[in-house]
């Protein structure tokens, strides 16, 4: 007779924690999200559409469900939710909250809830960071600039830091002048000599930087002429909804994944509305680690992450192994309560029997 398998303990994980195991390993993390986009691409992960839930008195803000599975050597079921609440900056608190529940492949029990704002925060940012190292053409871009002050464009800026990039000069634009200024003290403080210029236009910071980032909570597109990539930069468009379907199919276009990519109207599934097809789609990143994607150097290069639950997995995985082998993993003892088929001898009744 085979043995049951146990069942796992469960652990919750606080902010606090994340950040601290992640904290100086961001090359590790980046390697992390490089192997789980092989992993992905090799059609070793399950990673089904993500599900929104919207309020009718409350259409600014939205709460996620994004389930997963990812394989490889350690293989980990779950889901993500996280919310983003845009109203909550002007009360002074982050735009977005997550939670990430990790489950045993084995039995099914959840076994760790995790604080997820850090986890899809670096697991963004890492994502960008490789897409920007691997989508580069030639020598890396130097002038960066950042549509958008918040804490993707900052995380974003730290992964780049942490993985050796340095800039002749960086540029940013938010509608808020507030939050221009108060990211662009940020990045004065890490900088080094590199001067921090905020732009008061988008078409300004977009004609002056060799690598944009995109990183706000547009619903729509805002930024609409073409000519103004020009000079072909290299974009990363991880809000995905600030760029005309226009200026898509003036550019080479890398996704991370096609089929999540075009819906909601993103940026890129406005542009097969309007074309009626994918042809603008140039490939994958997954293709790219691959060496299967030759770029162009005659157009801007726009990477569109729609942002893969299986990432959030293989991070937060990392982080439950890490506190887990070094003592810090806190147990909530007796989680899991009814684990009696028919109930323990001389336990209640159930409610409403006798």
């Amino acid at each position: 007779m085979s043995r049951q398998p146990l069942v796992p303990p469960f652990a919750v994980i606080t902010g606090a924690q994340v950040a601290e195991v992640l904290t100086g390993s961001e090359k590790h993390v980046v390697n992390l999200v490089e192997d789980v986009y092989r992993l992905h691409g090799r059609g070793d992960s399950v990673n089904p559409p993500s599900y929104f839930l919207r309020f009718p008195d409350r259409p600014s803000a939205r709460i996620i469900a994004l389930p997963a599975s990812v394989g490889g050597d350690r293989p980990t079921d779950g889901l993500k939710w996280i919310s983003s609440f845009p109203e909550n900056v002007a009360a002074g608190i982050p735009r977005a909250s997550a939670v990430l529940i990790l489950n045993d492949p084995a039995t099914g029990y959840p076994i760790a809830c995790l604080e997820s704002s850090i986890i899809s925060a670096s697991r963004t940012a890492a994502s960008a960071a490789l897409a920007a190292d691997r989508l580069s053409r030639g020598e890396r871009p130097r002038r960066i600039g950042f549509i958008g002050g918040g804490l993707i464009g900052r995380y974003v800026h730290h992964y780049l830091e942490a993985t050796g990039w340095t800039f002749d000069e960086l540029g940013v634009h938010d509608l808020s002048d507030t939050h221009a200024e108060s990211f662009a003290g940020y990045l004065a403080g890490r900088s080094g000599d590199a001067p921090v210029v905020v732009h008061r236009t988008a078409e300004e910071l977009v004609r002056s930087s060799d690598l944009i980032v995109l990183a706000t909570v547009a619903p729509r597109p805002h930024i609409h002429d073409p000519a103004w990539f020009a000079h072909n930069p290299l974009v990363l468009n991880v809000s995905l909804r600030d760029l005309a379907p226009e200026i898509l199919l003036a550019s080479a276009n890398i996704l991370d994944d096609v089929e999540h990519c075009l819906k909601a109207d993103t940026s890129p599934h406005l542009a097969e509305q309007l074309t009626g097809g994918r042809d603008f789609i140039d490939g994958t990143l997954y293709d790219v680690l691959e060496g299967r994607v030759e770029l162009p150097a005659d157009r801007p290069v726009v990477f569109s992450p729609f942002g893969l639950g299986v990432l959030d997995l293989a991070v937060g995985r990392h982080v439950l192994d890490t506190l887990r082998d070094t003592g810090r993993l806190s147990v909530v003892e007796g989680f899991f309560h009814e684990l009696d088929r028919y109930g323990r001898p001389g336990g209640p009744a159930p409610h409403g029997t006798r």
